[in-house]
This record gives C-alpha cells, structure tokens and sequence, in this order.
C-alpha cells in the first residue's frame, strides 16, 4: 500500500494513503478528542469535537472525517482549536440534562470528561433543555433517556450498520433534531432485538440498560429468601475492568468471593448450564442430521442454528418468522440454569421453590427480556427472577464496599457449579460451535476431534462468518449413516452477518448442517452489558482471556463432566428426555414474536 508523509504538530510521520488525521495522530499518541467517532461505525463527522488546524485552510477540519494528504501541516492544540472545541462542548452542555452525580454514567461518560478535561463553563450559554422529557423504561432491557441525547448518531449507526435491525433513526430537523423509534413509539413497541449494542457505544447516559440490582438488594436482605447467583463465561474476563484491572484479565476467583461477601446463599456457575446445553443441543443435532439423511423427514428442518443468544433469537422472529424451524430448541443456558434452580437445586437442597431468586449475571442486555418471556417459566415459577449485567454487578461490588482488589480467590458451590473449558468458550464467537463438536464427534465416534490439543481453531477468528467441514470418520454402529460424511459448519457473530446466513436459508442456498449465531460483534465478551468502552481489541483481549480459562480447565469436554452425568443419572434421565423437553427446551414457532 502507498504512503504518505505529514507533519503534526511539528513531527513529520509516514502514513498510509487514505488514513485519516485522527487515524495518524493516534500512531504518535497525539490525543484528538472524538464524540461522535467510534472505531466500530463509519465516519460522521457530526460533533466536530475532534476539529483541528491544517496549514492554508481557513476553516477548521474535522479529524475524524479528513483523509490526510502528503504534505499536510497539522496543528491539534493550538489556541483556536482549544477554543473550538471548548464552545463546541458547551454547546453540548446547553442542551444536556446535567444531573451528573445522580446519572449511571457518572465518572463514565464520555462528554463528562471533556467538560472536565476543557474546565467547561455550563453558563457559557443559554440552556436549552427541553422540559418533560420522559425516561422510556418500556423494555425490559434498555432505557432511553433523551433529555442526555447529544444527538451524535453512534446509536443509530450501530442498529443500522452493526446489527441491521435500524430501530433507531434520527428524526426532524434543527433544533427539533432527536433520536427516534419508529413513529416515537415506546422501546418495547419497535422492532427492537434489546442487543445493547447502541448502549456500549453510547457516549453519555441517554441509553442505558434496565437496571434491577435494587431488588437484588432486598432480596439479598430478606431472610425468608434464598439468593442464587450464577455468572456467565464472559464476565469473568471483563469485569475486572471495572476496578482498574488490566484489559483481559482473569478473575474468577475473586468474583465468586465478591457474591459471597455480598451476602448471596449460593455462588454457581452458568457455565454449568452451559456443558447442558451442549449434551442437550449436541444430541438435537445428531437427531435431526438422521431425520433427514435416514427417514428423509421433511419436517426437520436443517442447517439447526444455536438458540442461546436472545438478541439473535428476537432478530429471526422478527425478520425471518418462517424460518423459526431451524432453531434449536434448547434454551439458553441462563434459562435452563433457572428451570433446573427451582426444579433439581430445590429438590436437593430441600427448599420451597417459591423462596428462591434466582439471579444470573449476564454480559447481555437481552438477557432482561429474556428472563422476562412469558414461556420461560417451565418450573412453575420464574425461572430466572432478575437478570443484571456485567456492570451492574460491577456497581453492587462497589456499593458492598468491597476492596475487590484484595479479595481472596475462591470456588463456585457444588450443585450446578462445576464446568468444563468446553462451557468457557461460550463467551466467545465460535466457541459454542466448538463446544458442541467436541462432544459430538465424541459422541459419534467414541473419540476426541482431530484437533490439536482440541482447539477447533477453524472455527475461531474474528471474520464475521466463519465455514469450516469436520470429516467424520470410525463412527460407532449407531451413527454409520455419516460415515466419511463432512459436516459443514458456520460461525457468524453480529446481527448484520446473521442476516446474510440467514438469508441464504431463504434462498435455499445454504450449504451447512449447523450454524452458531451471535447477535453481539465478537460474541458475548462484546455483549451489550459488558463494561464500556468497547472496540475490535478490547474484544480481542477478552476472547484470549477466556481461551486461557479453557485451557486452563482440567476437563474441557461437556460431557465429561462430573456433575452433568450426575444430573442425568439423578433427575433428567435421558438428553432429549421428556424431562429435559419439559426444563430445557422451547419451540420458537410456537412463540408469539413479540
């Protein structure tokens, strides 16, 4: 590729051809501050935050929007661009719910800092907030709060690039401007999938996730109830960025202390549910795959695409209702984690079902609405009573006045609270896809996959649809019929790429046996409830964290492990099982799509 040459700020650096200023600044560690620039969406070049000189121009330059040019003379700090971006920064102020101390941005919110950061005068000009604005609480996952609107767009370009579902648009002109559902209608009202995504990208507080850890709070108080927390795969590799740890670092052990020092009854592990899920959606697979290759079943329905990202799952009823068939039937571990709380946990440990809340701690933003579906309630009560993200979790440590720092490490519980590295990778694109062929081809065969050390690497990266074939070879009597047979295999994470798997099954096109769909870029260490910021490596460092925790596990195959034969042998019997269709699956085509 050609390069360039410039100078910025008085130090002449080669660039390639057609970065943009702020792209090169950043490669000198020169700081161009941005608002409405993410390294996830295309340019705007709305706020104008990110403005600096270029010698023989008389207008200042959005850095953020201006390819650079061989030769350019760059100034970012002098007077008049200090003083451009300070006016642009009060601007934004005036029109700004300023209520700092109580928003739950505070000390994370992007105009916060730069107001600091140019010692912003809030009376500089006349407030122009209008009044009334109401909080939209209507989803059960996100709020919007439009009176902390600086109107930078990142929102909207995140549902219409990133996730392809465009619920969000900006709406009037001039000063009437604002970000708008589909005729104004409440969240809850609009084909939202209740990703998160546009929250972490979000710079203020006007898109937030539902928050319900106050009503942990009491439950954790109530001595009459009996507190379950079981956390997700990806948490563990992300919260500790919300007490200063390095990007990607471990903590599952401090963080499984953090809830027993909160007063919480039982710590366990949603990757539990997780090594479930693959037993359960393993077997599904293997029984549809002889549906129609052996009984030429025509109802069965293949490629079988992965149900246990609720993003994805809102995303197909919406826009693809008749192709709800080639969803899995198994719910997500968070759900069949509830089901069996209130069901085997209760039976073992000999509690009312009634007195337990169960609480799971989720990267995801959909997970609300999940927990909230009508259908998911299969134990005869709720199966999963609240559900909070990685930040608010994050917050109620913080509230517990907790050094997490200085925490010791500690176990998950027994009962539902061993897991194989097979269950960590969930948190990554493509590790559910890996998770189940571990134990499917095991299954088949009697034997490990091929691979390496068993890292289906194929079917790792960060490509936004990944294909891979497994050769399936030596298979036990039961499973001759896919002797030598290749199993075609995908791997797409993003709304925006699920909408090109999925419309190849449309087309009848599609030449795979079984898909993992994520709805979050990167998969759920991505996910719309994890700590912000986020970007590409971010998500990066997050994805090496959690292949680090397999690795580290000794048992990395599903079914091998020690407490899921244990549950089968004692309560659910068989996989497939009437007792695991009753807890563990749904039918989507029976859903009501809203």
């Amino acid at each position: 590729m050609s390069t360039i040459n410039l100078i910025i700020d008085g130090q002449t650096i080669e660039v390639e051809k057609g970065m943009t200023i702020l792209d090169a600044a950043k490669k000198i560690n020169v700081n161009i501050p941005t608002l409405c620039h993410h390294e996830d969406l295309c340019v705007a070049g709305n706020c104008r935050v990110c403005v600096v000189e270029v010698k023989g121009k008389d207008r200042l330059e959005a850095s953020c929007a201006t390819p650079a040019e061989n030769g350019m003379e760059i100034f970012t700090n002098t007077a008049k661009v200090r003083n451009a971006r300070k006016d642009i920064v009060s601007l934004l102020i005036s029109e700004h719910n300023t209520q700092c101390t109580t928003c739950y941005r505070n000390t994370n919110c992007e105009l916060q800092n730069l107001a600091a950061e140019y010692n912003v005068d809030g009376n500089k000009y006349l407030s122009v907030l209008k009044p009334n604005i109401k909080v939209d609480k209507s989803s059960w996952s996100i709020e919007k709060d439009d009176s902390k609107c600086i109107r930078c767009q990142r929102c909207v370009r995140t549902c219409a690039e990133l996730q392809h579902v465009n619920a969000l648009t900006a709406a009037n002109k001039g000063h009437e401007m604002k970000i708008s559902t589909f005729m104004d209608l409440p969240f809850n009202e609009v084909v939202c999938t209740n990703c998160g995504q546009c929250v972490n990208r979000c710079p203020t507080g006007a898109l937030t996730e539902r928050r319900y850890f106050n009503d942990v709070w009491d439950a954790i108080g109530d001595p009459t109830k009996h507190v379950v927390m079981n956390t997700a795969p990806s948490v563990r590799v992300a919260l500790g960025e919300m007490f200063d740890y390095e990007i990607g670092t471990r903590v599952t052990g401090k963080m499984v202390t953090a809830m027993r020092k909160m007063g919480v009854d039982s710590v366990l592990d949603t990757d539990f549910a997780a090594d479930l899920t693959i037993i359960e959606e393993g077997n599904e697979l293997l029984t549809r795959l002889k549906a129609v290759l052996v009984d030429s079943n025509k109802e069965v329905k293949l490629p079988m695409i992965t149900s246990c990202s609720p993003g994805w799952v809102k995303f197909i009823e919406h826009m693809f209702p008749n192709h709800l068939g080639h969803l899995s039937t198994c719910k997500s571990p968070q759900q069949m984690f509830g089901a069996l709380t209130k069901t085997y946990y209760a039976q073992k440990k000999g509690i009312d079902p009634k007195n337990i809340v169960s609480v799971a701690i989720m990267p995801c933003a959909a997970k609300k609405y999940e927990a909230n579906r009508p259908e998911m309630n299969s134990s005869g009560y709720r199966d999963i009573d609240a559900g909070l993200t990685t930040r608010e979790f994050g917050l109620m440590i913080k509230q517990a006045g907790l050094n997490f720092k200085n925490l010791e490490d500690s176990k998950f519980d027994s009962i539902m609270g061993e897991s194989t590295g097979a269950a960590v990778i969930f948190g990554a694109t493509g590790g559910v896809m890996e998770a189940a062929l571990r134990t499917a081809y095991a299954v088949v065969t009697g034997r490990s996959v091929p691979f390496e050390n068993l890292n289906i690497t194929a079917v790792r990266g960060t490509d936004g649809i990944r294909a891979a074939s497994v050769k399936i070879e030596g298979c036990l009597p039961d499973w001759k019929f896919l002797e030598g047979a290749n199993l075609n295999v995908a791997v797409a994470h993003g709304l925006k790429n699920a909408r090109i798997i999925m419309d190849e099954i449309a087309a009848e096109k599609s030449p795979y046996h079984f898909i993992e769909v994520m709805g979050c870029p990167g998969g759920c260490i991505g996910g719309g409830g994890q700590p912000i910021p986020t970007n590409a490596e971010i998500r990066a460092k997050r994805t090496k964290a959690i292949y680090e925790e397999d690795m580290s596990k000794p048992i990395r195959m599903s079914h091998e492990n020690p407490e899921i034969i244990k549950i089968y042998d004692e309560f659910l019997v068989k996989p497939l099982g009437h007792k695991s269709h009753e807890l563990l699956h749904t039918h989507y085509r029976k859903r009501n799509r809203y």
